[in-house]
């Protein structure tokens, strides 16, 4: 006969589950870009799995195949690309034909003049430089590291899609709250992630057209890769694409091409930074409204764990954690409502 209670054993079992979870948590945690990156590509292709498998009758093995395919090509493949394009163009920059050098003597004699700032231009490039170099360090692992995430993130999609039903029923077994709050949930974490994901990555395409667009319309060298370099840093709260204008300008001014920095200033900061907030209204209409505060401290979050994937997961995390508070009070405050009406039943 045992010496404990049933709640005492159900106790020792909660602690035992907690510390083994906490364990598997710290040796998972390498593989933690896989996991989001696996829930944020199933959050996104379900609708289109289920009406291939469910309203056409596919083979669940061949659509889920046809996804990873997909998603390769369109997302992973291209970023991946585009990424390492950017890190040899910066690292090249000083044997490129860019006149590097005569622009830095005519920046710092601008700025030192203007601004008070002698040094400008070399200590901007030194914080861009370290910048760089902390938003992709991912990108500048090992190939079997990057090799590695795809395949367990890979692995874990197909078999996330193909079991769907059997995955998304377990999901709500074993949540923490009831099942109306966890459907709840479910649809919140869709919202936020098609807020965060495709509604900030076509305010990052936009705004990276129209940057380099503007370069090439106003004779900035190399336009393509600055609007790459706008796109990317689009993610970013606060700074944004149009900021790129701002040192371009400078660069027009210290050649005497007054009047084209000043065109290109208010281009930026103006026509580009008003169209980021135009597509943010129509997307938040359309999807979810992902606050301000929510996108700043996410980056903030994301960056020192994944590098540049952190300008996504980043505030996905943020926003996933606020839902779970919501989710919880939610079900707190019915929890000590119907406790209050049993309370006033039994008296």
């Amino acid at each position: 006969m045992s010496v404990f209670t049933h709640k005492q054993n159900n106790n020792i079992i909660l602690v035992s589950i907690i510390v083994l979870g906490c364990f598997l948590l710290y040796a998972l945690s390498g593989l933690f870009s896989s996991i989001l990156g696996a829930i944020i590509l199933f959050t996104l292709f379900r609708p289109f799995y289920l009406y291939l498998v469910e309203k056409k009758n596919w083979n669940k093995s061949a659509v889920a195949l046809m996804i990873i395919f997909i998603s390769l090509v369109v997302i992973i493949l291209p970023f991946l690309s585009l990424s390492f394009m950017v890190i040899g163009k910066i690292s090249g920059i000083n044997r490129s034909t860019l006149p590097i050098q005569a622009w830095q003597t005519k920046i710092d004699t601008f700025a030192g003049s203007h601004l008070n700032q002698p040094h400008f231009f070399e200590n901007t490039i030194q914080k861009l430089g370290t910048y760089a170099t902390d938003l992709f360090p991912s990108i500048l692992g090992s190939a079997a590291s990057i090799i590695l995430t795809l395949l367990v993130l890979y692995f874990l999609l197909y078999f996330m899609l193909t079991q769907i039903r059997e995955f998304e029923a377990g999901l709500l077994r074993y949540a923490p709250f009831r099942e109306q709050y966890a459907l709840k949930f479910a649809l919140a974490l869709r919202d936020c992630t098609y807020s965060n994901v495709l509604g900030q990555g076509i305010i990052a395409i936009t705004q990276g057209i129209l940057l380099a667009n503007g370069f090439w319309i106003f004779g900035i060298p190399d336009p393509v890769f600055w609007g790459i370099i706008g796109a990317f840093i689009s993610f970013l709260p606060v700074v944004g694409a149009p900021t790129l204008c701002i040192p371009a300008s400078i660069v027009l001014f210290a050649n005497d091409h007054t009047l084209k920095g000043i065109l290109l200033l208010a281009y930026g900061l103006l026509f580009i930074g008003n169209i980021d907030n135009v597509l943010r209204m129509i997307i938040n209409r359309r999807i979810a409204n992902t606050h301000p505060i929510i996108s700043v401290v996410g980056v903030f979050i994301g960056l020192p764990l994944f590098g540049i994937l952190g300008l996504v997961f980043g505030p996905l995390l943020l926003s996933y954690f606020l839902l779970l508070l919501e989710i919880y009070e939610t079900n707190r405050l019915a929890a000590d409502r119907l406790d209050r009406i049993r309370n006033a039943g039994e008296d």
